[in-house]
C-alpha cells in the first residue's frame, strides 16, 4: 500500500500560507528563485520524461496525436470549444471527476490526477510561493476534464503540445510520427514560420489543442489569477519550447518574460511525481479556500 503522509498542523500551515496577501501584486521574486522542497530534493535522483524506456501506450499515444493535430482539427475544436458549456461544478468536483482518468501520454506516474494535483499544489507551496502560484499547481491540469466531453480520445486532450500551421521541430518528442500528419505535406505548413510571422507572438500562435489550451481560456475567462499564472497553465506542457528552446522565432518580447515563470513551474509539474500520496480530506479545508479566493464564481462553467 503507498504511503499516506500527513500535513503540516496548524500552526505550520498557517505560516507556510501566509506569504502574499489577496490583494499583493505578483513579484518577479515570488517565483524566479529556485527554492526546491524536500519531495523535489527526494526525488532528483529519479529519472523523469523517459521516452525511450516508456510504455507501448505511451508511444501509441503519441503516433495517434501526433498524425491527428493538424491545422483544420484546432480550428473546429476551438469552434466547438465556444459553442456550448459542457458542464456546470465546482473546482473541487472537478478535480474528484479526474480520479477516473489515467493519462496516457505521462512515463512518469500512473497514480491519479488529484493525487498529482495535490503533490504539485503542496510542493510549490511548501516553498512558500504565493497563493496564486499554490492554485496553478492544483488546478494546471483540470483541462484534463475535457476528456470526458468533446474529445476523440486522449490525443486531444493530454501529451506534449506544439504549434500547428508550421513546421513541425525536431525537438518534439517522437517527431518521426509527423510523417503521418497530412499537414506535413502542405506546402505552407511545412515551412518554418507557416501561417505566423517572425516574431509575432504566442497569443497568435494556435498551440495543439487539449488541456493547456482548454483550461487556459477557462481561468482567463473565470478567474483573477495574473497573467504568469495563465502563462504556466497554457505552456507548461510545451516542452519543445520551455525546455528544449525550439520556436524561439515565434516568441515576442512579453513571451520572453513569461518562458522565465513557465520554467519556474516546471520543476514542480515534473518532479514533484512520486508514489507518496496525501490525505486529500486533510488537505480540502485549505485549498476549497484556496480556489474561493481566486474563483470569483464557486460554480465554474466547463
Amino acid at each position: 500500500m503507498q504511503e499516506r503522509i500527513k500535513i503540516l498542523d496548524s500552526e505550520e500551515k498557517k505560516a507556510e500560507s501566509s506569504n502574499t496577501s489577496d490583494n499583493e501584486t505578483p513579484s518577479p521574486a515570488d517565483w524566479k528563485d529556485n527554492t526546491h522542497t524536500q519531495i523535489i530534493k527526494a526525488s532528483e535522483s529519479r529519472q523523469y520524461r523517459q521516452y525511450e524506456l516508456a510504455f507501448d501506450r505511451v508511444k501509441l499515444f503519441y503516433k495517434e496525436q501526433h498524425q491527428k493535430q493538424t491545422v483544420a482539427y484546432n480550428i473546429q475544436a476551438r469552434i466547438n470549444f465556444k459553442s456550448k458549456i459542457r458542464d456546470r461544478m465546482t473546482v473541487w468536483e472537478a478535480l474528484m471527476k479526474l480520479n477516473k482518468l489515467l493519462d496516457e501520454s505521462d512515463p512518469d506516474t500512473e497514480l491519479s490526477q488529484i493525487d498529482h494535483s495535490l503533490q504539485t499544489a503542496e510542493a510549490i507551496r511548501k516553498d512558500g510561493k504565493p497563493r496564486w502560484f499554490q492554485l496553478v499547481g492544483l488546478i494546471h491540469d483540470l483541462g484534463k476534464l475535457l476528456y470526458f466531453y468533446d474529445s476523440q480520445g486522449q490525443w486531444d486532450v493530454v501529451g506534449d503540445t506544439f504549434p500547428v500551421g508550421c513546421k513541425f521541430s525536431k525537438k518534439i518528442i517522437y517527431h518521426e510520427y509527423f510523417r503521418d500528419n497530412p499537414d506535413s505535406k502542405n506546402p505552407l505548413y511545412r515551412t518554418k514560420y507557416g501561417i505566423y510571422t517572425p516574431h509575432c507572438g504566442l497569443d497568435n500562435v494556435m498551440l495543439s489543442w487539449g488541456h493547456d489550451e482548454y483550461m487556459y481560456h477557462l481561468a482567463k475567462e473565470q478567474t483573477t489569477l495574473p497573467p504568469e499564472g495563465l502563462a504556466m497553465i497554457r505552456y507548461h506542457s510545451f516542452y519543445p519550447w520551455h525546455s528544449e528552446g525550439a520556436y524561439k522565432y515565434l516568441m515576442d518580447e512579453k513571451d520572453k518574460e513569461l518562458l522565465e515563470c513557465v520554467q519556474a513551474f516546471n520543476p514542480y509539474d515534473l518532479y514533484s511525481k512520486s508514489d507518496i500520496r496525501y490525505d486529500i480530506e486533510e488537505l480540502k479545508p485549505y485549498y476549497l479556500e484556496l480556489i474561493d479566493e481566486f474563483f470569483p464564481n464557486k460554480i465554474v462553467e466547463f
